[in-house]
This record gives C-alpha cells, sequence and structure tokens, in this order.
C-alpha cells in the first residue's frame, strides 16, 4: 500500500503550455495540465500542492543572451515575466474547474498576482488552495527548477515531482540511444557522478542537501499527476538513501 504524500512542490515546464514545436499557450494544453491537477485534488482532498511554472513557451532568457544583445541578467527577467503569464493562465484554468488556486510571485507585480511570503503560501495551501509560483527566484542566473527546490525546501514538501515529456531517468537519451534503460530508483551522488540530465546542479545539490526527494515523471500520460502525489513508482525516484 502506498501512502500519500500531504504536500508536495510539482514542477510543470513552460513547453508544456504549448503545443510540439509552437511557442504561445495552446489552450488544449492547458486544459490537460489544469485537468490533471483538478484530477490530483480530488482524489486527495487534503492534498497541499504548490506548482512552479516555466517559461520556455514564451521566452527562454538564456537563449535570448547568448545573441549577445542583451544582458543575461535582463534576458533572465524577461522569461521570469514569461513564468508570470503561464502562471495567470493556469491559475485562471483551475478556478473554472472549481480548484481555489492563487498566483503568487517572487517579483512585485501585486496588479495580477499576491507577492510570495512563504507564511501566506502556507496558509494557503493549509486552506486548501493550489498555489501557482512564477517568477523563479527573482534574481538572475537561477533556473525555475532551482526555483522549485528553493520552495520545495522552504514549504517544507515532502517531495519534489517533476514532470517531464519521458517517463523517468535513462542511463542515455532514449531518442538517440536504443540501448538506454530506465531508472526506477537513483542516489542524488549517482546523478551527480553521471552527469545524467535531469535539473541543474544548483537544484540537485539543493536537495541532496535538504534530504528532498525528487521524483521525475511522465506528464502526458493520463493520471499521472493523481499516482504521482498518491506515491506511486512512477517514474524515477531520486533520493538519499
Amino acid at each position: 500500500m502506498t501512502k500519500p504524500y500531504q504536500r508536495v512542490v510539482l514542477k510543470v515546464s513552460g513547453e508544456s503550455f504549448a503545443q510540439e514545436g509552437h511557442l504561445g499557450i495552446s489552450p488544449e494544453e492547458l486544459g490537460v495540465i489544469a485537468g490533471e491537477i483538478a484530477q490530483a485534488r480530488r482524489l486527495c482532498p487534503n492534498l497541499q500542492l504548490a506548482v512552479v511554472v516555466g517559461g520556455g513557451n514564451i521566452v527562454r532568457g538564456a537563449r535570448l543572451a547568448e545573441t549577445g544583445r542583451i544582458a543575461q541578467s535582463t534576458a533572465d527577467y524577461m522569461g521570469m515575466l514569461g513564468t508570470v503569464i503561464n502562471g495567470l493562465a493556469l491559475r485562471e484554468a483551475l478556478e473554472g474547474m472549481g480548484v481555489p488556486s492563487r498566483l503568487l510571485t517572487a517579483l512585485q507585480i501585486t496588479a495580477v498576482a499576491e507577492p510570495f511570503i512563504r507564511g501566506r503560501a502556507l496558509r494557503h495551501m493549509e486552506k486548501g488552495r493550489v498555489i501557482v509560483l512564477a517568477a523563479g527566484t527573482g534574481n538572475p542566473f537561477f533556473t525555475t527548477d532551482t526555483c522549485a527546490s528553493l520552495r520545495a525546501v522552504e514549504l517544507q514538501a515532502e517531495v519534489l515531482l517533476k514532470a517531464t515529456k519521458v517517463d523517468g531517468i535513462y542511463s542515455a537519451d532514449p531518442r538517440k540511444d536504443p540501448k538506454a534503460t530506465r531508472y526506477q530508483t537513483l542516489k542524488f551522488n549517482e546523478v551527480l557522478e553521471k552527469r545524467l540530465a535531469v535539473m541543474d546542479l544548483t537544484a540537485m545539490t539543493m536537495c541532496m542537501e535538504h534530504d528532498l526527494p525528487v521524483q521525475v515523471f511522465d506528464f502526458r500520460v493520463p493520471g499521472n499527476v493523481a499516482r504521482a502525489v498518491q506515491g506511486e513508482a512512477i517514474g524515477t525516484l531520486v533520493r538519499n538513501g
């Protein structure tokens, strides 16, 4: 028997909001994301859930900075604003499905969202509201994966769920290497030693140091978010022990 988690942080990439090969927000993809989260809340009514959104479907700061025309710090702030756009869309979609939600941002944009304050975020979750976290950490040079790790530690989550387009972590890129095998469990030091592409080094190190498990799973499989929050062994689980 699996034991449902009580408090989790779910990381959703910006690319999940767009159709394959496109930019912007697809209403259909947005509906899938919101529907998966709504289903998880219905099946786990006591679940306290925070969702960290990326912004790659709007603008990628690092890629924009590569041109040399825009300083990386400025490009990163542009990326943060992209996550706010996604956060607004997700909050509205969740509310439309009857899921009470709040958008909290690391940048002060009080016209559209509440500022992220740890105590306020905890109160929202304790009242059964899904909190959507946008604008990353509020600082340039940090990815939204690092934001997800930071918020999960701050909010004392039991696990960080990383929703991806693959069903876990592989020994090599399964699209390029037919012999690639999927890991069911991994230790943090194995991920670092083998340089497996899971999250950036800062994010992974933070999870390791704070003993925060990371579960990587395929977001595209219907019902997988609900399975993950209920503690089912899907995808790959990374932990210390």
